[in-house]
């Protein structure tokens, strides 16, 4: 049997307002191909199909659209789990449909462990494997709060009740399979010890004080393969390639450029043998982080913009130059060139803003209205410009965040 590892999809993900509906078109296209060439028998996705719990329309079809088409491929299974990113509700609304299509999925913890346990056959009805399809675990899943809990008690229960958790899904397959050989696979949106989270900014640990992770150990029992979710770059947990992270399919953020993504294909062969392999994604739209002085910025948007292929960049400039002239300096450089420029970044001005905050505070104590204050500090700005420019500020706040919500 041939299994493919994917996870951390985050359909309907905007890149600094830009909608990637496209790119994950691509992806989705390139995977339904590499799942018929590599003739893949299951097809595992662990986590944060989508990027919000409310995705737009669009992320919604590109989700379905793709079910049925690999529905379609013979013999083809799929297990689906939700992430921290996904609604559990909205994935379970169409599981007893997509039950009928060979497509499983959990979307939340069950009230008996027994359901998240699928046994999957072959084409000829042959048992083949056990998956042990645990979704993420939310805090209120797996630990009762209690009057005076201190954040150590937190967790030791958080950790306790994770690793119990996956010990019952195992006891439970190992009773499904009995003497058989058939092989045992779970499945995860975690956060495990030994494996900082980098690139995207957003990934955080699941739980609070669980600042290290939960214990590989506690949980890999004799599971012949973890397929995990949640961390965005492809990685083995402790060096284990049978316990890994497959990684996010495309890059989410400017700080996940430049990573060569992945997806996993393990077989599992009769007597017990394995092997593993992974399969780089192709890149569908490159990203670049360009930082350094503005005058080797402006050579390096020359370099891109003088090539065929379409780049979006995030730039952070040490300018003294204000905002406006910076910008206008540089989208003049990449004019009506395949270099699209998302984000600019003043450097000596966000550094000018946090030598302004205050002993003992923090950029992320303050919101977005408090930065922009200060960078109007920053320029001197008073009076009614001031006013005008803030209230002007606080329109286009109001109207990304609407643009984000409502997005389809």
């Amino acid at each position: 049997m041939k299994i493919l590892h994917t996870s951390d999809w985050h359909l309907g993900n905007v890149l600094h307002g830009r909608k990637r509906y496209d790119e994950y078109e691509r992806f989705l296209d390139w995977l339904v191909g590499c799942i018929r060439d590599e003739q893949i028998d299951v097809l595992l996705i662990a986590g944060d199909i989508f990027d919000t719990t409310a995705p737009s329309n669009r992320a919604q079809e590109l989700y379905f659209h793709f079910l049925n088409r690999v529905a379609a491929l013979h013999g083809l299974q799929v297990v689906v789990t939700g992430g921290n990113h996904d609604s559990p509700s909205l994935l379970n609304a169409p599981k007893p449909l997509l039950r009928q299509l060979r497509i499983h999925v959990v979307g939340a913890v069950t009230s008996d462990v027994s359901d998240e346990v699928i046994l999957l056959r072959s084409g000829d009805s042959v048992e083949s494997v056990i998956v042990c399809a645990v979704p993420y675990l939310r805090d209120r899943d797996i630990r009762t709060v209690e009057p005076g809990e201190s954040i150590d008690d937190k967790m030791t229960k958080i950790q306790e009740g994770v690793s119990d958790h996956y010990r019952q899904a195992w006891t439970v397959a190992q009773s499904l399979r009995g003497d058989r050989a058939i092989p045992i696979i779970a499945m995860g949106h975690l956060f495990l010890a030994g494996c900082s989270p980098n690139g995207d900014e957003r990934v955080r640990e699941l739980y609070i004080g669980t600042l290290e992770g939960v214990d590989p150990g506690s949980i890999l029992h004799g599971f012949d393969y973890l397929a995990l979710g949640h961390l965005h770059e492809h990685r083995k947990v402790a060096g284990n390639p049978w316990c890994r992270y497959s990684g996010a399919p495309i890059p989410l953020g400017f700080g996940e450029a430049g990573q060569e993504k992945k997806v996993v294909v393990i077989d599992l062969f009769e007597g017990g043998t394995r092997s593993i392999r992974e399969i780089p994604v192709p890149c569908f739209l490159r990203l670049q982080k360009i930082q350094g002085a503005i005058s080797a910025i402006e050579q390096t948007l020359r370099e891109l913009g003088a090539g065929e292929e379409h780049v979006w960049v995030e730039i952070v400039a040490e300018s003294d130059c204000t905002s406006a002239e910076l910008q206008a300096r540089l989208h003049d450089v990449v004019r009506n060139s395949p270099v699209e420029i998302l984000k600019i970044e003043n450097a000596a001005l966000t550094n000018a803003v946090l030598r302004a905050m205050e002993e003992g505070e923090h950029l992320g104590d303050l919101d977005e209205r408090d930065v922009f204050s200060r960078c109007l500090d920053e320029h001197g700005i008073t009076g009614g410009d001031r006013d005008q420019l803030f209230a002007l500020f606080q329109e286009i706040l109001v109207a990304v965040r609407e643009e984000d919500h409502y997005a389809e």
